[in-house]
């Protein structure tokens, strides 16, 4: 699965790329706060973008808490190819951003991950769900710290499998962490927000479903009833509702923190 080469992109003017670079930087800023503002990041946990005119390179914040994040001069530019530094003398950066950088060199549709420690998801890493979860304990080698954090290459090339069996196509756009959290990706990054918020907020409702469920001793029979998820036939018109209706959302989540004291967007 190999990454797309930076000559793929349209060819553009200094101009034009220093205005790509000034929109992304606001919008990735913008995104740190509006994580931390809906809690799917709180000191931890990170926010990414693919380059916009550079298709191995992405952008990811130092290491520092997100909602912190204000300025260019807080986000660091990596190679997708192995999650170096562009610039050498840049800032430490995140420990887990290989998760980023190897999504980004197998899945070239991909144009924003995210990476979460919520709350209300990390119940069903460790329960069992349907949505593919990865299990870094299977992938550890000797010598490897066995913190679940996603130190290296390697172990971002085993996570970036589950999100999808076929080669060609990232399919999945939310894998869970066995322990540890959730990733989740988009073509952009209102998307992958978009999705972030969402699992938690879909996860906090399942939760309530479930307990509401099994305190009431709800039976159809004598047997348990099961909750009723999406239908087969919902899933597909459902996803396709998402993808043309997140930018809603975003704008009214721009606004709100905007208006929140405690965030600083100075791009």
């Amino acid at each position: 699965m190999a990454a797309q080469n930076s000559d793929t992109y349209p060819t553009m003017s200094m101009s034009d790329t220093q205005t790509a670079l000034d929109s992304i930087y606001r919008t990735l800023i913008s995104g740190c706060h509006i994580l931390h503002y809906h809690r799917i990041l709180d000191a931890y946990g990170h926010l990414s973008v693919r380059h916009p005119t550079r298709s191995d390179v992405f952008l990811m914040p130092k290491n520092m808490a997100p909602a912190t994040v204000s300025s260019p001069a807080d986000i660091v530019q990596y190679h997708v190819e192995d999650a170096s530094p562009v610039i050498s003398s840049s800032p430490p950066g995140y420990v887990e951003r290989f998760i980023h950088s190897a999504i980004y060199k197998n899945y070239p549709e991909v144009q924003s991950v995210v990476h979460s420690h919520s709350p209300e998801v990390l119940p069903y890493t460790i329960t069992g769900s349907s949505v593919p979860t990865f299990d870094i304990a299977n992938f550890y080698h000797e010598g490897d710290i066995q913190d679940l954090l996603v130190r290296n290459g390697r172990l971002g090339e085993n996570l970036s499998g589950y999100f999808s069996t076929d080669s060609t196509q990232c399919l999945q756009p939310v894998v869970l962490m066995r322990g540890h959290g959730f990733t989740a990706v988009g073509k952009g990054i209102e998307e992958s927000i978009f999705r972030a918020i969402y699992t938690a907020q879909n996860a906090s409702t399942q939760t309530t479903a479930l307990a509401l469920s099994s305190s009431a001793g709800v039976r159809k029979n004598g047997v348990a009833s099961e909750l009723h998820y999406l239908n087969q036939s919902e899933i597909s018109p459902t996803t396709e509702m998402t993808e043309w209706s997140f930018m809603r959302p975003w704008r009214l989540w721009v606004r709100e923190v905007d208006a929140e004291g405690l965030y600083v967007n100075l791009a």
